[in-house]
């Protein structure tokens, strides 16, 4: 094959807390409706049979303290809090014990959302993509290695905007485990290392504006910030 014709975005890498070593980032799944109380405020009902997933594209995504526009094409964009769990191993059909050896670690995540976008496209049945899969849409803070943190359990989850709380509940209202997803993830997947999992957003999400700077945390690791500048 001769030369490409232009080069591609460059792969984002998420530091390692305390380390001198970067994780890349692949491919970024994420959890719908993974706390009751949440789905219960968007006017929906859990599905406990399974959980549900949507993608978005690691070249959206950034790294804490950004400062990024106010989105085009949407007058209700929102926060959404989420622990992030990173994977180096390969896992295909896991079973418990295989998908807690696959992770990696785990990081603070922001999924913001054109909310706007996302409900009128599933009214009309359509998927959510211009809502959930935007520029500067995925945050990630710094990764904390899983022996270093201990896993989830019944962690603090939070978020603030501008100082003032709006977000918080513990990791333990989560309705499926890590464990739970990367086990029925790995069903439909060969899931390897690069993916990053976002489980899913407590009860507390609403929109921000121009100026505002979000803030968001789970005990025990680093926490996410961004900050919204004018529209372009």
């Amino acid at each position: 094959m001769g030369e490409l014709l232009f080069e591609l975005p460059e792969t984002l890498v998420v530091p390692v807390s305390g380390k001198d070593t970067g994780y890349p980032v692949g491919r970024i799944f994420c959890v719908g409706r993974n706390y009751a109380a949440h789905a219960a405020e968007m006017g929906n009902e859990v599905d406990r049979e399974a959980p549900f997933y949507f993608t978005k594209a690691a070249a959206n995504a950034v790294l804490t303290d950004a400062v990024v526009p106010y989105p085009p094409g949407t007058e209700n964009f929102h926060y959404e809090m989420e622990l992030a769990v990173a994977l180096d191993g390969h896992v295909f059909r896991a079973t418990p014990e295989s998908a807690r050896a696959s992770i990696y670690g785990y990081c603070c995540a922001l999924d913001m959302t054109r909310r706007d976008l996302q409900i009128r496209e599933r009214q009309k049945q359509r998927p959510w993509d211009l809502g959930k899969d935007l520029e500067n849409g995925t945050v990630l803070a710094p990764l904390i290695p899983a022996p270093d943190w201990g896993g989830p359990s019944d962690q603090r989850i939070w978020l603030e905007v501008n100082g003032e709380i709006r977000q918080q509940a513990t990791l333990s209202e989560m309705i499926w485990s890590v464990t739970d997803i990367i086990c029925h993830l790995s069903g439909f997947y060969h899931l390897r290392p690069g993916d990053l999992i976002l489980t899913g957003t407590p009860a507390g999400v609403g929109a921000v504006k121009k100026g505002d700077r979000i803030r968001g945390g789970i005990d025990g690791l680093p926490a996410v910030a961004l900050e919204l500048a004018a529209a372009e």
